[in-house]
Formats: structure tokens, C-alpha cells, sequence
């Protein structure tokens, strides 16, 4: 079940005494748990209402909370976080969870208690009898990663749901400085809401101005200006990230990632991979790989191996020390463009 689904499932009333809640995308979870924790009156969350990580608690502990009667209410909430005993994942803590009697609780749930088990896992180990038994008995609530349409539309009803208007090249941006990624957008939500509150239109210039670009997102475009041999312009860029305080060797890391991906990217379009076959193969966002699938279109395939053999070599440089860090990415630039004069008259500029 969607979440939207899910939240008119509760709205019509309906109390599930048991939901999954599967899927690594941390807004739809929150979005699940916020829409059940609600099922629950305010004044009587402090008697009625648990909540228990795996990690740090036993399994036991929430069975005690969950096999109890509601005090003072109708019903109690038991929220078990993290249940990484239904994947294949070993954890270092030595925690011993009673897996027998969660399995017996899921096969007969107490109907006064509302048990969400929150998995934020691609999948869950299906050979396991506890899984089984949880997926029999459960309503799975589906929290798996949003696609760039999807997103979209998502945050498109959001706004008409505030009576507040964004200029598709707006929309464009907010996806551009979020990565197509759902949870960030989400994060960006209540700024712009706020901003536009008085009635204003969300355009280019106020996303630009409320939306802060992503490491990853200015390291993209760093990517760019070194592939169209834009020296100054990456230069400058460079420069800007270092009086940022960015260590030079995790941005040289990062871009190592990036021109990976590129190259990765490059040879499955030239296999005749579509843009999601590339997504699901590398397991990468597909919006990443729709960037990567625009950068590399007009790009040969040696151009791209040359910056990548470069930046290895800067790297080995930096962990070496046998060349100034900071130095390092200057130096590669200006190679791998053939303008060896270029920028060192201004690098202190």
C-alpha cells in the first residue's frame, strides 16, 4: 500500500493492529508514522504510546509495552524502529531479542494495540520465518525511494494543498539543488511554504535564494567545468569550496565518484541501457544517472578516462605528500586542459 493510500486508510478509521512501514525514503516513513501516531488523542500519548530501536532495546521490552492494556484510552501504539533481525544484517550490539515471542505476537496481535514496525531496508530477508509471519499477519506500507516523476507530482500536490504557486523552471531548481530526491525536497518544504505564506509565487530566483546548493550538487557542477575545460570557471569554484573548508582530498574523492560514475555510465549507454537499466545495474539514483546520461552524451569515452587517470594520480599525490593539497587539483586542472599558464597568476586572487 502507498502511503497516500495508507493515510485515507486511516482517516476512513481503520486501526491496523499491524504495519510494516518498508523503504529507505525517510520523508514517506515519517509521513506513515505521523498519520498513525495521530490515531492516538494527544492527551493520553504519554501512557499509550512506546517507541523502541532495535539497536539499543529489546524486542522484549516493546512486546511488555505492546501486550498491555491502554490506560486511559482505547488504544496503545508500539513503534519498533530499526528491526534489523528481519534482514540478513548482523549487529555489533549484543542485544537479546526474544524472536520467538515477536514471532507468536505477530501470528495473534492484541487488537487494543496499533504495532508499526519501521524497516528503513530495501528488503527484508524472506527466507526467514519471522519475515514470513510478519508479512501474513501485516499491513505493508510501501516507503520505497521516489522516482523524479513521482517526486514531482508529490511536491506539486503539496503546493496546491498550501494554495501556493511555483513556476515550473522553479520546480526545476528545487529538484536540480535536491538531487530528484524526495526526503530533501521535503526538508525544503516548510522554508518555501513560509516564504510564500503572503501570497508570493515560488519562481527561479526565490528557490535559488532559499535552497542552498548540496556539496554533492556544486561538485557536480565542478565535474562539468572540468569536462568542458573550463579552467578558470573550476578554478574559481575550487577556491570557493576550499575558503568553505572543504578538505581538497574528500572533494577530489568526490569527484573521483563522480567521473566513476560517468565513465560507468558511458559504457552501459553504449551497451543500449536505458536510463532506469542503468539506475538499477549501477543501484544509483536515477536522477543521478539522468545527469550523467546529459553530461557524457557528446563526450568520448577516452576524455572522460583522462580526467579520471588524472585525479587518481592527484590523489596518490595528496596521500603521499608530494604535492601540496591544495596545489594538487590546480595542477590537474591546468594539465588536463593544456593551459599550463592559465590561473597561476591569480591563485592567491
Amino acid at each position: 500500500m502507498q502511503v497516500r493510500d495508507f493515510i485515507k486508510h486511516l482517516k476512513n478509521g481503520d486501526r491496523p493492529p499491524l504495519t510494516l512501514i518498508l523503504g529507505e525514503e525517510q520523508a514517506l516513513r515519517e509521513q506513515a508514522q505521523q498519520a498513525i501516531a495521530n490515531m492516538i488523542p494527544e492527551d493520553q500519548k504519554a501512557m499509550n504510546f512506546g517507541r523502541y530501536d532495535m539497536h539499543q532495546t529489546p524486542v522484549g521490552v516493546a512486546l511488555d509495552d505492546a501486550t498491555s492494556m491502554p490506560f486511559f484510552g482505547d488504544y496503545r501504539e508500539v513503534v519498533i524502529d530499526s528491526p534489523y533481525f528481519l534482514t540478513g544484517e548482523k549487529s555489533t550490539e549484543k542485544i537479546d531479542h526474544d524472536l520467538t515471542g515477536l514471532q507468536a505476537y505477530f501470528e495473534h496481535p492484541v487488537p487494543s494495540t496499533m504495532m508499526v514496525l519501521v524497516a528503513p531496508y530495501k528488503k527484508l530477508d524472506e527466507r526467514k520465518r519471522l519475515t514470513k509471519a510478519l508479512k501474513k499477519a501485516a499491513l505493508i506500507v510501501d516507503a520505497a525511494p521516489l522516482d523524479e516523476r513521482s517526486a514531482r507530482m508529490a511536491l506539486a500536490q503539496i503546493f496546491r494543498q498550501h494554495n501556493v504557486s511555483i513556476e515550473p523552471p522553479a520546480l526545476d531548481t528545487l529538484v536540480q539543488r535536491t538531487n530528484g530526491q524526495y526526503s530533501i525536497m521535503m526538508g525544503e518544504v516548510r522554508k518555501l511554504l513560509t516564504y510564500a505564506s503572503d501570497g508570493s509565487p515560488l519562481t527561479v530566483s526565490a528557490v535559488s535564494a532559499l535552497v542552498p546548493k548540496q556539496l554533492n550538487d556544486r561538485v557536480f557542477d565542478l565535474v562539468t567545468d572540468v569536462l568542458r575545460k573550463h579552467a578558470a570557471d573550476a578554478l574559481a569554484l575550487y577556491r570557493d569550496l576550499l575558503a568553505q573548508r572543504e578538505e581538497p582530498i574528500r572533494l577530489n574523492a568526490l569527484m573521483l565518484g563522480q567521473f566513476r560514475l560517468l565513465l560507468q555510465v558511458k559504457l552501459l549507454a553504449q551497451k543500449g541501457y536505458g536510463q532506469g537499466n542503468i539506475a538499477t545495474t549501477l543501484k544509483a539514483h536515477p536522477y543521478r544517472v539522468k545527469l550523467a546520461l546529459r553530461q557524457v552524451d557528446r563526450l568520448p569515452y577516452h576524455q572522460l578516462a583522462q580526467a579520471y587517470s588524472g585525479l587518481v594520480d592527484t590523489e596518490t599525490a595528496m596521500k603521499t605528500g608530494t604535492i601540496d593539497k591544495e596545489l594538487a587539483f590546480e595542477l590537474f586542472m591546468l594539465k588536463y586542459t593544456g593551459q599550463s599558464t592559465v590561473g597561476h597568476h591569480d591563485r592567491r586572487r
